[in-house]
């Protein structure tokens, strides 16, 4: 039976642990700060001693923010600063990540077959019935997106970077740094406003809300988005590692 280490990186923490075929996790999960400044070299390194630290795999499922095309970065919002998230960018960190083909990178230093997505598409793996248009939005440091149509995935949209009101991004409008700002129920309120902002855009069937602050969202704001709005566990940033093989065209 084939095991996949899955790994799901984030602005703030790197989260890992082997799971079987079935999705069940074969030890219990690590993780550790995200170091900065992360370079390239840095991150492959880091990934390959977090794996260090658990059973052998068959093969490595990599979520990472920003955009990606085939396992190369196209950018990465949080990876380019030397302190981390809402940090000013690093022009030799920009350079270095841009085109960075972390796929071949990461199947080089392990040794197996990887595969690298953005982390609300692996996330978005983990818990998509299969059916319809589903969209996943993950809330967590910033908005991670991923859609999906009868259970495929759709190009990437880093919906995270457009404006959304008074010059903010989606990844600052709704991020950790404006919830720690405004206190848990004005932000719910935020959220409920994105959600109904994005609803016409997306003519989704199902949206799911995942993400570490997905649970932290008010449940009289959650009901009133809707019956086709579904707050799923963070853990499916790992879960879906597994079938992320399956719905991926890379």
């Amino acid at each position: 039976m084939a095991t996949t280490l899955a790994i799901d990186c984030g602005g703030g923490g790197l989260k890992a642990s082997v799971l079987d075929e079935a999705g069940t996790m074969r030890a219990r999960p690590i993780r550790v700060p995200t170091p900065y400044p992360l370079p390239p070299s840095l991150f492959v390194k880091t990934l390959v001693d977090l794996g260090g630290q658990l059973p052998s795999a068959d093969r490595v499922t990599v979520g990472m923010p920003g955009m990606l095309r085939h396992g190369v970065v196209v950018a990465t919002p949080h990876y380019i600063t030397r302190a981390g998230p809402r940090t000013k960018p690093d022009p030799e960190l920009t350079a270095e990540w841009s085109g960075f083909d972390a796929r071949t990178a990461l199947a080089d230093a392990f040794g197996l077959p990887v595969l690298v997505l953005n982390d609300a598409e692996v996330h978005g793996a983990g818990v998509v019935a299969g059916t319809g248009s589903e969209l996943v939005l993950t809330l967590g440091t910033g908005l991670g997106c991923a859609l999906f149509d009868g259970g495929v995935l759709a190009p990437h949209l880093e919906l995270s970077q457009a404006p959304v009101r008074w010059g903010m991004s989606y990844d600052t409008y709704i991020g950790e740094h404006e919830r720690r700002r405004l206190g848990d129920g004005f932000w719910s309120r935020r959220v409920r406003g994105v959600v109904e902002g994005l609803r016409p855009v997306f003519q989704w069937d199902r949206l799911y809300l995942g993400g570490g602050n997905s649970r932290l969202i008010r449940p009289e704001q959650l009901a009133r988005m809707g019956d086709d709005v579904v707050v799923v566990p963070n853990t499916a940033g790992i879960l879906g590692g597994v079938r992320a093989w399956a719905i991926s065209a890379d």
